[in-house]
């Protein structure tokens, strides 16, 4: 009896060394573009910017989110909109590359085509995910690296795999909070504790904003001149 021809599926991995370290501006612009985001708006997407250190750990110094629009089969990135941030960030500190993607929420069913998109602009890229609305009581921050499932020689989905993810301040941010901290504060806090914290403050001062600017729209509170030039 005659042996038919076998395909084998296989899995094509990205390196599995990777590790990513997330500055605390990164989470804080992300929560900030959440906030402002359009109102039918239900996640926002953006590029995150930094360098790959020489032990291999990709360093995520910047980010800035990018329109779009995402249905259950498919996705629009503004790429004209990305291409334009990223000229006007690398003008200013041209040691900045795209290292990959960030997304509020979880991974989607869009995250793969997203991904596909990054891939073009860097080998490699991560997938950070930042849980805004705390779910879990608490800031769940994810990063993800890829995998490529094919059929011989062609591609059919990608699975997303977690890499270790470090949240730390580097000395010169430990200088500065420490600096900034009230007197009364005896310890510095933990990293995820101190950036949690600091997040859910100034998603409450954003708040306070919208509420000032909203009240003044609708006439319910006269305006201040001086509380305009302030924001």
């Amino acid at each position: 009896m005659a042996t038919g021809q076998q395909t084998v599926l296989q899995f094509v991995p990205s390196p599995t060394s990777l590790t990513s370290r997330v500055h605390p501006l990164v989470i804080f612009n992300i929560c900030d573009s959440y906030v402002r985001r359009p109102d039918q708006a239900v996640r926002i997407i953006g590029t995150l910017l930094g360098s790959v250190l020489p032990d291999g750990t990709v360093d995520v110094r910047n980010s800035y989110a990018v329109p779009h629009n995402e249905s259950s089969d498919q996705v629009a990135l503004d790429i004209d909109y990305h291409q334009n941030m990223l000229s006007s960030y690398q003008k200013v500190n041209p040691k900045e590359v795209v290292v990959g993607w960030f997304s509020t929420g979880g991974v989607t069913a869009g995250s793969a085509l997203i991904h596909d998109f990054y891939s073009q602009e860097v080998s490699n890229p991560i997938h950070l995910t930042v849980d805004t609305e705390f779910r879990t009581g608490s800031a769940s921050i994810k990063a993800f690296i890829s995998f490529s499932l094919s059929l011989g020689e062609q591609q059919l989905a990608a699975q997303f795999q977690e890499i270790p993810l470090d949240l730390s301040l580097v000395e010169v941010e430990k200088i500065g909070f420490d600096v900034l901290k009230p007197t009364n504060v005896d310890k510095l806090p933990s990293d995820i504790e101190g950036m949690e914290t600091s997040m859910k403050r100034l998603l409450a001062l954003i708040e306070d904003v919208y509420k000032y600017v909203d009240d003044v729209v609708e006439g319910r509170i006269a305006p201040d001149n001086s509380i305009g030039r302030f924001l």
